[in-house]
């Protein structure tokens, strides 16, 4: 009765649009009234979880992305990127594609992604007679690179949770997310092939000198995943001195090299990402009470048993947790349906041979199309906003590379391990 009934209420708690939090808040209430122990016999998992270093991480990072976002870091990596293949015709969403993923890297976000991204490539995509809802949904399309590319704040959680090596989470989604960057710029292309009035830009000449000159404009923002991801796999730093390091490397960049943050708009980008930490964090500690209570209950055995009574297929159960992923996505934001997924869906995908790095990238590569999947959508309603698009024309075309790039990214990422096994093993076998 528990776990129906707390499932129940999450579910439509968030269908109403009530905030995750409040929603979990509303589960808590609900297992006080009904449950045979106090919701504060549950309390110190989430007090011990919210105090734990490794999470120190993700408002870390959170910090390094605003100030990122607002410090006019993203401009000279899509100008970058324009260089090489803006001189072809859709190779300036091709553009926007590979700064999302470059970006992605930086702020480990897919809503600060979407929302620097989005608002550079718009106007230069509109004057190039771009269809806007096909390139707005092209941006939303590819804004979840933030979550595949590492660092990512969702698979320091997925490490924490199931008591795996952080860094092999980080490096489970590589190439998965190059396989949709690649399916993406495809995709693209062939729907621009009936659009005739597409400007394209003269390659600049001389070449070599521009691009050098542009080169190191975009250096320092080049450089920060480099720092991190190497200080991290060099052994030299842990996730969450890495996160401290960005953000101490993030502040000067973003005042004195791109003069897009003063010292006073600083404290007020730091406030701002403060506000949106405490609503992370106080959202965690509901999650995982929750989470603990419906593992308490029994919801791993109960889920793998109704999972098998359907069928014994491992490519069977493998296409019901992604489903059931999903739609939790849906419905939720990546972070807190990764909590609440990952203790009762892994022991399932481990049960047919899954390996848990392996399942790393298969939630990653779900709950990230979930975010721009239609009805809930997040990441496709911000979009509209960001790129001035209604979502009616960013619809059809989101569809589209739905199809032709997420579920192919996914079913890769599900039925071939070493996509995601491969580079965790060649750089971390040690």
């Amino acid at each position: 009765m528990i776990i129906t009934g707390s499932l129940l209420i999450v579910c439509l708690m968030l269908l109403l649009g009530v905030s995750v939090y409040v929603a979990f808040g509303s589960v808590l209430i609900f297992i006080a009234l009904v449950g045979d122990q106090s919701v504060s016999g549950y309390l110190p998992t989430g007090a011990t979880g919210v105090r734990s270093l490794v999470l120190l991480a993700i408002p870390l990072f959170m910090i390094a992305g605003g100030i990122m976002e607002k410090g006019k870091i993203a401009a000279p990596l899509v100008s970058l990127a324009e260089m090489f293949i803006g001189h072809i015709k859709g190779g300036l969403s091709a553009a926007g594609v590979l700064a999302c993923g470059v970006f992605g890297s930086i702020s480990g976000s897919a809503n600060a992604t979407l929302t620097c991204i989005g608002g550079i490539m718009m106007p230069h995509l509109k004057g190039a007679n771009y269809p806007r809802g096909q390139s707005a949904a092209l941006i939303v399309s590819a804004s979840p690179l933030g979550l595949l590319i590492p660092p990512s704040a969702s698979h320091i959680l997925y490490g924490w949770v199931a008591q795996q090596h952080v860094l092999k989470c980080f490096l489970s989604t590589v190439i998965p997310a190059i396989i949709l960057i690649t399916l993406l710029i495809i995709t693209n292309q062939f729907m621009l092939r009936k659009f005739d009035d597409i400007q394209v830009k003269d390659r600049p000449s001389p070449f070599l000198p521009t691009l050098g000159m542009q080169g190191r404009l975009a250096g320092p923002a080049l450089m920060m995943p480099i720092i991190i991801l190497g200080g991290i796999y060099g052994g030299i730093m842990t996730p969450t001195e890495a996160a401290g390091i960005a953000v101490v490397y993030a502040i000067p960049i973003a005042i004195y090299f791109y003069r897009g943050l003063t010292w006073k708009s600083l404290a007020t980008t730091i406030q701002a990402s403060g506000v949106t930490i405490g609503m992370v964090m106080v959202m965690i500690f509901m999650v995982l009470i929750v989470s603990d209570n419906l593992i308490a209950q029994g919801a791993p055995a109960l889920a793998k048993q109704m999972v098998y009574s359907v069928s014994d297929n491992p490519i069977v159960i493998l296409l019901m947790i992604n489903v059931v992923m999903i739609l939790i996505g849906m419905l939720m934001d990546d972070i807190s349906g990764l909590l609440l997924a990952t203790p009762i869906l892994l022991p399932i995908a481990q049960s047919v041979g899954v390996d848990p790095i392996h399942f790393a990238a298969i939630i990653g590569v779900n709950l990230g199309m979930a975010n721009i999947t239609p009805p809930t959508a997040p990441l496709l309603y911000l979009g509209a906003q960001v790129c001035d698009v209604p979502v009616s024309k960013m619809l059809w075309p989101t569809l589209i590379f739905i199809v032709f790039a997420w579920l192919p990214t996914l079913m890769l990422t599900t039925f071939v391990p070493e996509l995601a096994l491969w580079l965790p093993d060649l750089l971390l076998s040690r």
